[in-house]
């Protein structure tokens, strides 16, 4: 038996709207530059991704991501300094919560099966 620690954030309606999908989405624009290349990466469309990154900038009333069309050197995303300051908080808060949540695990079932 084995425990799985999921952190979503839900708007007041109770409508998700970040976890770990646009964390990891947002993880790999920050390290590609693309959103359509960090989505291609995880198998996600690109329209998905767009609709997942404006939903999280909706639920949080900021922008996360700042987007530049084509040119001679092309288009690109890149994290905002909030988004990138989100994306820190939030992979900490994860962590913790997991770290926590293992700890209560062992607490509540050590010896279980």
């Amino acid at each position: 038996m084995k425990i799985t620690t999921k952190v979503l954030f839900l708007d007041d309606d109770g409508q998700r709207f970040f976890g770990d999908g646009p964390y990891q989405l947002l993880l790999g624009l920050e390290k590609t530059g693309s959103l359509r290349q960090a989505a291609a990466e995880m198998g996600m469309a690109y329209s998905k991704a767009l609709r997942l990154v404006k939903q999280a900038e909706k639920g949080l009333g900021y922008a996360l991501t700042a987007r530049h069309i084509g040119g001679t050197a092309g288009g690109g995303s890149r994290l905002t300094p909030q988004g990138k300051e989100f994306l820190q908080r939030y992979g900490a808060y994860k962590a913790a919560c997991e770290q926590a949540d293992a700890q209560l695990y062992l607490e509540y079932f050590s010896g279980q099966r």
